[in-house]
């Protein structure tokens, strides 16, 4: 739940009442080097329409008269238009052209917080220029020198105030808070700067150069909140720190701060708003890198679960396409083949009468074609369901089974090394092996022009999952630089592995290194042929 920022009177006296009250109220701490109600005007025109300025700007005059008259100072009106009519509108005509250029009230960002910054010193150095040019109206006889240390305390002086007040006002007015960072805040306060005040506090009521050690140590904890808490607590932590040193030498009448305490002030404080705007960025930055990780995660999942479930069904329509074989081949042994052994059979009963006839070429022919046809239809039969692997199973298949006989026949040597239980694995992974290995070596008889093919199958088991590694190579002429568009034997075997969800990796060069294929192949136990076999 967030906390909803708060808004702006609607209503013009509203508002400049509001401002006089503030006003008031931070008189009473106007000191050398430490004018909180410069901030508070600067503030106050950077978050309020432009519209609603002249409320702001009588407010402000009728409080700094008021001010004037209970305090009996003796000003004329001159003198008091003088010294406190350019002031307000410099900084008002000043902010209205940076607003022009889009400076806004945002400290979120480091570059906002320089923004700001810059925004902040070209008012100052403005409203001190025109400052510069009362004193000199004012005070004739003014040394150069008093000049010149009048007009850095104005120049640290505003500076000061607007680092300290303005972060304070954007805070509720421009930036939503989360309910547990604030909840942080207010327990770090209370565990942290509490404590750590009373410390300081202590510190400073000693003889020096204690007070100036508890300024610095200050800093330390200006810079514990700008890490945990960003530029918010950065100021808060700041201002706290800042109005407590002031009380205590107010209150126990101490030697007041000089121009070089400021000056750390104001130098601390700059670093402490940018490394907590800059810690408050990195933050949200993570949190968005967090974010895109979740739906990067769930993407991913997505992926796998659509992933998983082409595999499976292209491992469906394998099965389909080994089930059509399957059938197609008892078909064709059993209706083809049945009719080459009846002809067969008949021609062997009718070949007396054609010896007789003297039509014997005749009967040696028809036995030829027979033969022929009968070759045919086995070679056949094995390209559609190879019956050895289901007579011999998949070892001996390869070992001894028609991939040697096609190898010898091309007069290359055949080296096979088979290890592992081959019943660890599923009838569709046991004779997709079998089909990778014989798709490569046709290949290598076809296309290779090779001696020598090497076959090396390890099966194994891996935390119940059962492991296949086929590793064929043969030394032939390799793989052309680009492959003939009707070949399609080596992307059927990819498209095999990649449907069992396993790895195909193929390395050839152009010249005589031959083709090099290792496929990884993982598979469930298959418990059913293990329970067969025992």
């Amino acid at each position: 739940m967030r906390l909803k920022t708060l808004r702006l009177p609607s209503s013009g006296p509203l508002l400049g009442a509001g401002y006089l009250l503030l006003w008031l109220l931070l008189q009473p701490t106007v000191q050398p080097y430490w004018m909180l109600p410069y901030g508070l005007r600067f503030g106050a025109l950077l978050l309020t329409p432009v519209r609603r300025w002249g409320w702001l700007l009588g407010a402000e005059l009728v409080a700094t008269t008021g001010i004037n008259l209970l305090q009996h100072v003796p000003l004329g009106w001159e003198s008091f238009i003088v010294q406190h009519g350019p002031g307000p509108l410099v900084m008002a005509g000043g902010l209205w052209v940076l607003r022009r250029f889009n400076v806004h009230a945002s400290l979120n960002r480091p570059q906002d917080v320089s923004r700001f910054l810059l925004s902040a010193l070209l008012v100052i150095m403005a409203t001190t220029a025109v400052d510069a040019a009362m004193l000199t109206v004012l005070h004739t006889a003014e040394s150069s020198e008093v000049m010149a240390r009048e007009l850095g305390q104005h120049l640290l002086t505003h500076y000061l105030s607007i680092l300290l007040i303005v972060p304070i006002m954007i805070m509720p007015l421009r930036t939503s808070l989360k309910q547990w960072p604030l909840s942080k805040l207010i327990k770090d306060g209370l565990l942290v700067l509490l404590p750590a005040m009373i410390v300081l506090l202590a510190l400073s009521a000693r003889a020096a150069p204690q007070p100036q050690f508890a300024r610095v140590l200050s800093l330390a904890l200006v810079l514990f909140f700008a890490f945990h808490h960003g530029w918010r607590g950065a100021s808060l932590a700041m201002i706290i720190s800042s109005l407590g040193m002031t009380m205590v030498d107010r209150q126990l009448g101490l030697s007041p701060s000089t121009a070089t305490d400021y000056l750390f002030l104001a130098v601390a404080g700059t670093g402490a708003i940018m490394l907590g705007s800059a810690t408050d960025a990195l933050r949200r930055t993570s949190a968005r890198v967090a974010e895109q990780n979740v739906r990067l995660a769930t993407v991913n999942h997505r992926l796998d679960q659509l992933a998983h479930q082409l595999r499976g069904a292209a491992r469906g329509n394998l099965r389909t396409d080994e089930n059509l074989r399957r059938y197609l081949a008892a078909e064709l042994h059993d209706e083809l083949g049945q009719n080459i052994t009846a002809i067969q059979t008949h021609v062997k009963l009718a070949q007396a009468r054609l010896l007789q006839s003297g039509l014997e070429e005749i009967s040696t022919s028809i036995n030829a074609i027979l033969a022929h046809m009968r070759r045919a239809l086995h070679r056949l039969l094995d390209d559609l369901r190879p019956a050895v692997l289901d007579e011999f199973g998949l070892l001996r298949a390869l070992d001894e089974g028609p991939i040697r006989d096609l190898l010898h026949a091309a007069g290359m040597t055949y080296r096979s090394e088979l290890h592992g239980d081959p019943h660890l694995l599923d009838d569709d992974t046991r004779t997709a092996i079998y089909r990778l290995a014989q798709e490569s070596a046709t290949n290598a008889v076809k296309h290779a022009r090779a001696s020598e093919f090497r076959l090396r199958l390890r099966i194994g088991e891996r935390q119940g999952i059962a492991m296949a590694l086929l590793y064929i190579r043969d030394n032939g002429t390799g793989l052309p630089g680009r492959l003939p568009r009707a070949g399609r034997g080596l992307q059927g075997m990819r498209d095999r592995v990649t449907s069992l969800g396993g790895q195909f990796r193929l390395r050839s060069d152009a010249g005589h290194t031959g083709v090099h294929l290792r496929i990884l192949l993982r598979s469930n136990i298959d418990q059913t042929s293990l329970n067969r076999t025992n």
